[in-house]
């Protein structure tokens, strides 16, 4: 096992003596502060929420798939793909998307396994191009989906929402769901909110086929830092 470092090592303890203070867990309000008083890097970090579903994703009726509006944003640059007709390509561009075209950048995907973007927006007449690309963006979860609103007629709505600080999220085949959801630079208020409408998008979501306990655990951590755990039960009560 790797040595950690002297900054690790003392977030873990103060993380570890606050969840012992709280019966082993923190509250989200807690852990907002704490991720801050923790990140010591030199960058600004990105803090990650980790949420363990008790689903099946195997089963597509238990595939917990979505997307949803932080309040604060990411803090990151989002560089956004739009594959549409020329019909509404200015749209687009005047929306602020980074990249538009279709068949250039069709080819280019395919050909070249180009993948310099971070969300693909699609129309819904130009998806039997974009479909043959799957091979190539669906392992690295780049394929536009209409549940995830990247398949949309209103382009320029779709590619605002995304610049605003929308964030898409999937399952993976461990049950867990990973995203970021802000930066250290943010005020406690502004990450705690922002965990709040991620976890109540997450609530809404549930599968009507998971059976037993939804949300199992809840974890934030930042780039470089130790993981804070979430109390479950105040997690989920917070976003109700």
């Amino acid at each position: 096992m790797a040595k950690r470092g002297k900054r690790y090592r003392e977030a873990s303890a103060l993380i570890e003596s606050a969840a012992a203070e709280n019966g082993g867990a923190l509250s989200l309000e807690l852990a907002a502060s704490l991720i801050k008083q923790t990140s010591k890097a030199k960058f600004d970090e990105s803090i990650d929420i980790d949420v363990r579903l008790g689903v099946d994703p195997r089963h597509a009726d238990q595939m917990v798939r979505g997307s949803v509006a932080l309040p604060h944003g990411t803090g990151k640059s989002v560089r956004v793909l739009v594959l549409t007709n020329e019909g509404k390509q200015a749209e687009a561009r005047d929306a602020g998307a980074d990249l538009v075209g279709l068949d250039d950048f069709v080819d280019k995907i395919q050909n070249d396994g180009f993948t310099e973007f971070d969300v693909m927006i699609a129309s819904p007449d130009v998806m039997p191009k974009i479909g043959r690309l799957g091979r190539v963006l669906g392992p690295r979860g780049l394929m536009p989906n209409p549940k995830s609103g990247t398949v949309t007629n209103d382009i320029a709505e779709a590619v605002e929402a995304v610049k605003a600080g929308r964030i898409d999220f999937r399952v993976d085949k461990a049950g867990i769901l990973h995203t970021a959801i802000g930066k250290a630079s943010f005020s406690e208020e502004q990450i705690r909110e922002n965990a709040e409408a991620f976890l109540r998008e997450i609530m809404r979501l549930r599968p009507s086929s998971a059976k037993g306990t939804y949300v199992r655990s809840v974890t934030i951590s930042t780039t470089m830092g130790p993981p804070l755990p979430i109390e479950r039960s105040a997690a989920i009560s917070a976003v109700r």
